[in-house]
């Protein structure tokens, strides 16, 4: 973990650091581009001798797809406590959905033509469900569930096995209850290449969502226009906004909840406060060495920096500039604050606000843009579980009052037979 001050030799280097941009690196894309062309020409073949190469279990064909009983049963053996935390989980997520679906419109125009928009959910979509250090139960409710919301028939989730090929009871059950119609217990680039692409075993899909890391992020990247995609999210990452008036142990307490997700996740602290920098360092080195993830921590905490900055618009400028996934605003008056932030993921709003929260239980769902995607990318919502189809009419009242207006855009753009195709209607 870095403390970053102003009075560091390196401290405007650093601060330049922090914008960025979504750049996969050559060696992530190498092998991503490898791993897509074997899947291609080699189907469940490769998809099952890349999932043993990277650290999965050795599987037969028949045994990719999770069979159907097996959903139920993970259902009903859950135990009590767990049963309620998804059901919860479930209920708010898809009120959530509900409320950010589209509805069909329509108006006409000047020339009285009817023009209007319909919403149609996609038929068959892919889900990727992390399931490597940690089963993301959440992420099968966060996913899936909007899926279904949206009314999409085909729900396809991938989702890695462990050594003994088999994937959480708990995971399972999330996606039962979520409304997953297909399981597989495959992971990986090869994983997101089989959804894109279609194997034996897999039917290929009209869009794949879900997060992962780099590997299935760069996948999703190399195989978009194959096939539509959601967004960019990789590794995990949270940035804290904190004046004098934080808690210390809270800031480190969010920091360190994201920094466990993996090695490769970030955790970034922006306060002007030189006394909340000190003490949430020192929180920091306290609450992790009571954590069960301490590897995992100890490589994360490398990515992370305690930042101090002369003022809260500074943060706000770097905030933007660095595109977080998820921001924490632990400052007297986060309200004030948070439209001047335009570029993250989810905003958190006061100390009482932990970022867990929204990982699990809130509603909004937790997959959302990483590695400066926040620029270009917003989270994951309901509405792109639907595609939009643009519906035209026109009667020969309002299509005689657009005749002329056609016919001036064909001769300038010289497609005569576009002019022609709307005059011949009133000949």
């Amino acid at each position: 973990m870095r403390l970053v001050r102003p009075r560091d030799k390196n401290y405007d280097r650093f601060l330049r650091t922090l914008d960025r941009r979504a750049v996969p690196s050559p060696a992530t894309e190498k092998t991503v581009r490898d791993i897509v062309a074997s899947v291609a020409k080699d189907g469940d073949t490769a998809l099952l001798r890349l999932t043993k190469k990277f650290g999965g279990p050795k599987l037969s064909a028949g045994q990719i797809r999770v069979p159907a009983k097996e959903l139920s049963a993970a259902w009903r053996g859950l135990d009590a406590p767990t049963r309620r935390a998804l059901v919860a989980a479930h209920g708010n997520i898809g009120k959530f959905a509900a409320k950010s679906l589209r509805r069909p419109w329509s108006t006409r125009n000047a020339q009285g033509a009817r023009t209007g928009e319909r919403f149609d959910p996609f038929r068959r979509v892919g889900l990727y469900v992390p399931g490597g250090t940690a089963p993301l139960v959440s992420t099968a409710l966060m996913t899936c569930t909007f899926a279904a919301a949206a009314g999409v028939r085909e729900i396809v989730a991938v989702t890695p096995a462990g050594p003994d090929g088999e994937v959480s009871p708990a995971l399972l059950a999330a996606l039962h209850l979520a409304g997953a119609t297909e399981v597989y217990r495959v992971g990986g680039a090869q994983a997101v290449a089989a959804l894109a692409l279609g194997t034996k075993t897999i039917a290929p899909v009209d869009k794949i969502f879900g997060p992962g890391n780099s590997y299935v992020v760069e996948a999703k990247r190399q195989l978009f226009g194959r096939v539509a995609i959601d967004l960019l999210p990789g590794p995990s990452e949270v940035l804290v906004i904190a004046d004098r008036t934080a808690n210390p142990a809270w800031v480190a307490a969010d920091l360190l909840a994201q920094a466990e997700h993996g090695a490769d996740s970030a955790a970034i602290l922006l306060t002007n406060s030189r006394e909340i920098l000190t003490a949430t360092a020192r929180e920091v080195d306290r609450q992790a060495r009571i954590l069960p993830r301490g590897e995992i921590l100890k490589a994360s905490l490398k990515n992370a920096a305690l930042v101090l900055v002369a003022s809260l618009d500074e943060a706000v400028r770097l905030a933007n500039a660095y595109a977080s996934e998820h921001v924490s605003l632990q400052v007297k008056n986060p309200r004030a604050l948070a439209p001047k932030l335009t570029t993250s993921g989810a905003i958190f709003l006061g100390g009482y606000s932990p970022v867990a929260v929204g990982d699990f239980l809130a509603g909004p769902s937790h997959e959302l843009p990483t590695g400066g995607a926040g620029k270009s990318f917003a989270g994951l919502t309901a509405d792109q579980f639907q595609r939009r189809t643009s519906l035209v009419e026109l009667d020969r009242r309002s299509l005689a009052k657009s005749v002329p207006i056609v016919d001036a855009f064909a001769r300038v753009e010289g497609l005569e037979a576009h002019g022609r195709s709307a005059r011949i209607r009133l000949e």
